[in-house]
């Protein structure tokens, strides 16, 4: 049985199937690896062409909020498709999807984006947010991704825009626990 002394059920621990590094067992953590052994075994991807857990930080009105990034793909030593996985419903993470991809790298945008909750997913164009698929099959594969990213047109972030996408990301990734409350950090007497 998990361990309920925390708002987020615990199971214990399991190793991750990308990198083998020991994780807390939880839920969401299983979607995630679901979702990297699709990205390998159906999908078609290395282990080492997937970054998995990266973050991007934000403060803004004295609001500290560290955004999770689940996975960027990077083919060929190029960062293509950004991956963030969420429980609920899909209509809140697009926006705030789009922002990492369009921030993540300094130097240009990760020209795909996808956003799921492990049961149902969409493909967006990051540049100009189109969608170009919807449902997990609309995830590429590894031909598919190298295709589509050949045949799309970012232009890097214009200045002041990185800003305002840093702002986005703040905004919506701020976490509210169950109690009401930003989640304690780790650690931390929650509620």
């Amino acid at each position: 049985m998990g361990d309920s002394h925390s708002h987020h059920l615990i199971y214990g621990h399991l190793a991750d199937f990308l990198t083998g590094e020991n994780l807390v067992d939880t839920d969401d953590e299983r979607y995630r690896q679901q979702l990297a052994r699709l990205l390998v075994e159906d999908k078609g991807f290395a282990k080492a062409e997937i970054e998995p857990r990266l973050v991007i930080e934000t403060l803004f009105a004295g609001r500290f909020v560290t955004s999770r990034i689940d996975f960027v793909i990077r083919p060929a030593g190029r960062r293509l498709l950004l991956l963030r996985y969420a429980p609920g419903s899909l209509v809140t993470r697009e926006r705030p999807a789009l922002a990492a991809a369009r921030v993540l790298d300094p130097e240009r945008i990760i020209p795909l984006t996808v956003f799921t909750n492990g049961e149902d997913a969409e493909l967006l164009d990051s540049c100009n947010g189109k969608v170009l698929g919807q449902g997990m099959a609309a995830i590429p594969n590894r031909a598919g991704l190298l295709a589509m990213a050949a045949g799309l047109a970012c232009q890097p972030l214009p200045a002041g825009r990185r800003e305002q996408e840093l702002r986005i990301l703040n905004a919506f990734d701020v976490e509210i626990c169950c109690a009401g409350g930003p989640c304690a950090l780790p650690g931390a007497q929650e509620g």
